[in-house]
């Protein structure tokens, strides 16, 4: 039974929730550029992998859903996550969850880029975080992982200057981990291929 539910799951993301596909389909490592407030991030994406998850996020840059949006959760010594709510902490339109893709090999070191997910380890939607260290326990195990799909190619400085961003529990959300000097990222656009 959970096999024919992963086999629905994986045909349901093939058909509506993969506009990524079309994007530079033949380029196994697309890039994108996301401007934030605090600087460039270039990300090379590993769709020989994680097709699944680079198509996912593909689909969230190409919909312009990444732009004007926060990075919501800052541990310095963990993970800088984005991709979830916009400026005035509202919820970006998701797609469908995708399937995890966390057996693929690439691991939770420091400046990969990984999908966050809930409890259940097929729940990824848009929300997608950096690694700010080496972060084994991240990775696959006798239980899912958490799915790496890429990493930053350039910028890794502009993150080293959002990891000094303060952070708080939000009052008004309630939130622990919360940048106090909010961290925008303004725009994500695809690079050319090279």
């Amino acid at each position: 039974m959970r096999f024919c539910y992963l086999l629905l799951l994986l045909f349901c993301n093939a058909v509506f929730a993969s506009a990524g596909q079309f994007i530079q389909p033949d380029n196994l490592y697309p890039k994108v550029k996301l401007i934030t407030s605090h600087g460039d991030i270039v990300v090379e994406l590993d769709r020989s992998r994680a097709p699944i998850s680079v198509n996912n996020f593909l689909s969230y840059v190409k919909n312009k859903r990444y732009d004007n949006t926060l990075f919501h959760r800052l541990e310095p010594e963990f993970v800088l996550q984005g991709g979830g709510y916009d400026a005035n902490y509202q919820a970006v339109e998701e797609l469908k969850p995708i399937f995890n893709e966390s057996g693929n090999g690439l691991k939770n070191q420091l400046y990969t880029i990984a999908m966050a997910r809930l409890t259940d380890p097929h729940s990824a939607t848009s929300q997608f975080y950096f690694n700010l260290q080496d972060n084994p326990h991240l990775d696959p195990g006798r239980t899912w992982g958490y799915a790496v799909f890429g990493y930053i190619s350039e910028g890794s400085e502009v993150i080293e200057k959002i990891r000094t961003v303060q952070t708080d529990t939000s009052a008004e959300l309630g939130w622990p981990n919360v940048p106090l000097e909010k961290v925008l990222l303004k725009m994500a656009i695809i690079l050319p291929e090279q």
